[in-house]
This record gives C-alpha cells, sequence and structure tokens, in this order.
C-alpha cells in the first residue's frame, strides 16, 4: 500500500511536469499546439506503461487518470492549458485517454489472473504502444505527406497517414510478441500481428474528434485477448 501511493505520488509529478514542459514550449518557444499535444501524447503513453510495474491494485489507476481527467477538463472550462486545447478543431482526445488507460488496466489485470503472467501484460502494453507511438506517428506523416486523401464522414485522412500507422503498429506488435515471450509459429505470428495492426489502423481511420485515444487501446486490447485466447486453444 504504501508503496503504491509513494510511485501514484511520484507519476502524479511525472505527468505534472510534462504538462509544464508542453505549456512551457507553447508559451515561450511558440511550438505550435498540435506538436506540444503530440508530445505529451507520447509521453502520456510512455509514462502510463509503467502503471503495471508500480502500481499493484486498479484503485490507484483509476485515481490517477481520474484526476487528470478531471485536471484536462478544467482546463477545457476556464481555457486553460493551451498547448493541449489551443488546436482549430473540436477533440475529445485528452479525456479519452485517461479512460482508455484505466480500461485496459482493467482488461490486463483481469486476464493476468487467469493465465501466464507475460501475456497479460501484452494486453496492456501493446495497445498502449500503438496509441503512444503509431497514432502521433500517422498524423505527422499524413500532415507532412498528404497522399491519397480520403473521406470518413464528414473529416479526411490519408492513406500515407495509414499506412504510416499499420506499418508502425505491425512492427511493435512483432516486437510485443517477442520481448513478451509469446511461442508461437512463425504463421501465427504473422497472422496475429497483421491482424492487430490492421484492426487498430481501422480504428483510427474511422474515429473523429480525438476518439481514437479510445478505441485504438481499447480495440487492440481485444483483438490481443482474442489472439491470446485462441493460441491457448490451439
Amino acid at each position: 500500500m504504501k508503496q503504491d501511493i509513494l510511485h501514484s505520488i511520484l507519476l502524479s509529478g511525472a505527468f505534472l511536469s510534462l504538462f509544464v514542459v508542453a505549456e512551457v514550449l507553447y508559451h515561450s518557444f511558440k511550438v505550435k499546439a498540435e506538436l506540444t499535444r503530440k508530445l505529451v501524447h507520447f509521453g502520456t503513453g510512455i509514462l502510463s506503461l509503467s502503471f503495471p510495474l508500480l502500481l499493484s491494485k486498479h484503485w490507484f489507476v483509476l485515481a490517477l487518470c481520474a484526476s487528470f481527467a478531471l485536471i484536462l477538463i478544467s482546463s477545457l472550462r476556464f481555457n486553460l492549458l493551451k498547448s493541449i486545447n489551443a488546436i482549430d478543431r473540436k477533440s475529445y482526445g485528452s479525456l479519452c485517454y485517461p479512460i482508455a488507460v484505466y480500461s485496459c488496466f482493467l482488461i490486463q489485470s483481469w486476464y493476468g489472473k487467469q493465465s501466464n503472467f507475460y501475456g497479460g501484460y501484452l494486453i496492456y502494453y501493446l495497445p498502449l504502444l500503438i496509441l503512444a507511438i503509431s497514432d502521433p506517428l500517422a498524423a505527422l506523416v499524413g500532415k507532412r505527406w498528404s497522399w491519397l486523401p480520403y473521406k470518413v464522414g464528414i473529416g479526411t485522412k490519408t492513406m500515407s497517414g495509414s499506412l504510416a500507422f499499420f506499418g508502425s503498429a505491425l512492427f511493435i506488435s512483432i516486437g510485443a510478441f517477442f520481448a513478451f515471450q509469446i511461442s508461437l509459429s512463425f504463421e501465427l505470428l504473422v497472422g496475429s500481428c497483421v491482424l492487430i495492426a490492421a484492426i487498430t489502423a481501422v480504428s483510427e481511420s474511422v474515429s473523429r474528434n480525438g476518439f481514437d485515444n479510445l478505441f485504438i487501446p481499447l480495440s487492440g486490447s481485444t483483438v490481443v485477448y482474442f489472439c491470446l485466447t485462441q493460441l491457448a486453444v490451439n
């Protein structure tokens, strides 16, 4: 319990420091909000990867996620944290992020009690790594090389961004399966990783107003769970 409290305090300080850095870059160095927002997106994802290692109870994760959701809601209400909120589109992404992290932690905690240690961790780490790396990469590539734009609802995506997402998600998935020592044949490895990359890429492409921050990790966790359960059956 004491360790969880200490780690929660340290993590809170790390998250707040990330917000401060983004605010300094935006206000003092005139870095565009789109870039500082991506920095916070990436940094939040990386810090969240430490939750299963540092926090033993999901209540501490809930407290952290709820606290930062409240901070983000307040920042929108009182026009604060411009490094995150000063964008020219409607987005709920910053609010979806803590919901997604807590949801993935719950799924990981539940599955980890039923299976091997590494498989449970994969359900948490892989979707959040894809969210932290592939999602901002797709946005940056799509803006830099706007190849083959296509309509999704009232918005527009680019094939270059979607391919960047799929390719990076595929490499992340392969690396994660090896890192967490998931034993399977080459065919099953490739098939599982392609499926995970494809489903999360589709989730990113069809999501609007920042809801990709919720749908990418939840769809990723669901597909990873499906793959692991099918591997256990076989």
